[in-house]
């Protein structure tokens, strides 16, 4: 059984229709286009599928877990979810089997091991063996088998997973000559071009679907790196850890993840690029690992509002929202509220590119760091550390600070309190979090749109620390006397987790 199939209806008012035809004339009208192999598109995909499809393999999974009593006396198990994203749980439906779909003849007694498969798609990028998948497909298995166009079946052996970028490494062993194919440049690629998705979908084996590239760098909030390629080219159930070519035959991108309220393909699917996936998998090869560089800050964007309030135009950058006491952004001189614009030459536009920017710069080089500082531009020298290493430290923990008389006032629609134990104790906030204390928001102030909470702690107020209530109401009434609209204020959740908001002074 494939499944249910679904035909979807929608119906037409006549009005639409008439703008659909009018919009079809206009098109007749424009001149014709180049008649050259890459714009006729199709007429190449046949020669591309059967130069390539002997490299694209299935996957195939099983792993021993636990049964558990289900009830109800349904069918198959319910399709699992992302992990702890209710938005990506709603969007990104897990059309990839993650951790196994269940089996026909599966054991459903209470506690019982049974046996788990599951089946996705790659593809081989060296005659020796060598097959790049998604992390996804094989994580957890206890037993990956890599199944050849052929039908062969060959134990693979995992060299290397990365759980950021969604990619692993396999190797096999056969002597049969293997079918490879090269990685492209995904820079190149153009909206509108053609390009080709081969796989594994609903278990059927070898499939090749073909269509446009719809966007480029999407972010659709799965992982520090996101920057897909968007197609329209079909992708299903099995497909993921597939390849994406080019009409060179190139391997442009590793299918991933689609948008599908259903969990079939409804247009929109995304692959890793080339260029993304190409640094990883060597560093998978050569060092069965990834080695990231690392900066140490922690980061927010940079919005209309705070740019105002930090004097920066046109809104651009990466915010400091934290240094790491052991990164290497410290001894830099690298500070909370600093606005990153360029690191080791590049610029960053936006948040999201310093990530990729740092990750992609090798551990230990010493690199340039454009910062915005009061707005003032500062360059830094930091050597970068390594992204893995940093992740396995503990955080460091400070000494109390001297207790203060707790001191109550009211503000741009906040009410504010002085630090003291039995507000750590009321609301869990850790020693290592400084400032005074939110007790409450007035539901009609610009305050309460910003997200702020009670038991939130203020650090700062325009990059300054915040000593007391008293002092916080006396940074508020200067800003406001130097005819600033906007005062940016640091603010501290319970845990430490530190951000920046900008506050309306009106």
């Amino acid at each position: 059984m494939l499944g249910t199939l679904v035909r979807y209806t929608r119906q037409v008012r006549r009005p639409a229709l008439a703008a659909i035809t009018a919009i079809t004339m206009s098109v007749l009208i424009l001149p014709p286009l180049s008649t050259s192999a890459s714009a006729r598109g199709p007429d190449g995909i046949a020669d591309v599928a059967e130069r390539v499809i002997d490299a694209v393999v299935n996957i195939s999974t099983s792993q021993n877990v636990a049964s558990r009593n289900q009830g109800g006396g349904g069918g198959g198990g319910a399709m699992p979810n992302l992990p702890n994203d209710p938005q990506l749980d709603e969007l990104f439906r897990d059309f990839f089997n993650r951790r196994g779909q269940q089996g026909e003849n599966q054991n459903r007694g209470g506690g019982t091991p049974r046996r788990v498969n599951s089946l996705g798609s790659g593809f081989i990028i060296d005659s020796a063996g060598i097959v790049v998948t998604n992390n996804h497909v094989i994580a957890d298995a206890d037993e990956i088998t890599v199944i050849l166009n052929d039908g062969s079946r060959i134990k693979a052996e995992l060299i290397g997973k990365d759980q950021k970028t969604d990619l692993a490494l396999l190797r096999i062993k056969t002597d049969k000559t293997l079918r490879s194919v090269k990685f492209g440049n995904s820079d190149s690629l153009r909206l509108g071009e053609w390009v080709i998705a081969i796989g594994n979908p609903f278990s059927l084996g070898g499939t090749v679907t073909a269509g446009i590239v719809s966007a480029r760098n999407r972010d659709i909030n799965s992982g520090p790196y996101d920057n897909y390629i968007q197609t329209d080219a079909a992708i299903n159930r099995g497909n993921s850890g597939g390849p994406l070519f080019n009409l060179d035959g190139e391997v442009v991108g590793v299918n991933t993840a689609i948008i599908s309220p259903s969990g079939g393909s409804i247009g929109i699917g995304f692959a890793v690029p080339s260029k993304t996936a190409l640094a990883v998998i060597d560093q998978l090869k050569n060092f069965g690992e990834t080695r990231r560089g690392w900066l140490g800050v922690r980061i927010q964007q940079v919005t209309d509002e705070i740019a105002e309030s930090l004097g920066i135009k046109p809104a651009r950058g990466a915010l400091v929202a934290g240094v790491d006491e052991k990164g290497p952004a410290k001894p830099a001189g690298i500070e909370p509220g600093d606005v990153i614009v360029k690191f080791d030459g590049q610029d960053i536009k936006e948040m999201r590119d310093l990530p990729r920017a740092v990750a992609d710069t090798p551990v230990g080089k010493e690199v340039p760091v454009l910062v915005i500082r009061k707005g003032k531009e500062e360059t830094k020298s930091v050597t970068l550390g390594r992204l893995e290493d940093g992740e396995k430290q503990a955080a460091l923990t400070t000494p109390n600070a001297p207790e203060t008389k707790p001191v109550i006032k009211k503000t741009l629609g906040l009410e504010l309190a002085n630090m003291s134990d039995d507000l750590r104790k009321k609301y869990k906030i850790k020693d290592t979090v400084k400032g005074i204390v939110i007790l409450g928001i007035d539901a009609g102030s610009s305050a309460a749109d910003k997200r702020l909470n009670a038991g939130d702690t203020i650090v700062e107020i325009a990059q300054e620390a915040v000593a007391s209530a008293d002092d916080f109401q006396a940074k508020i009434d200067k800003l406001k006397k130097d005819g600033r609209r906007s005062a940016l204020l640091l603010v501290a959740s319970a845990e430490g987790e530190l951000r920046f908001v900008a506050l309306a002074l009106q």
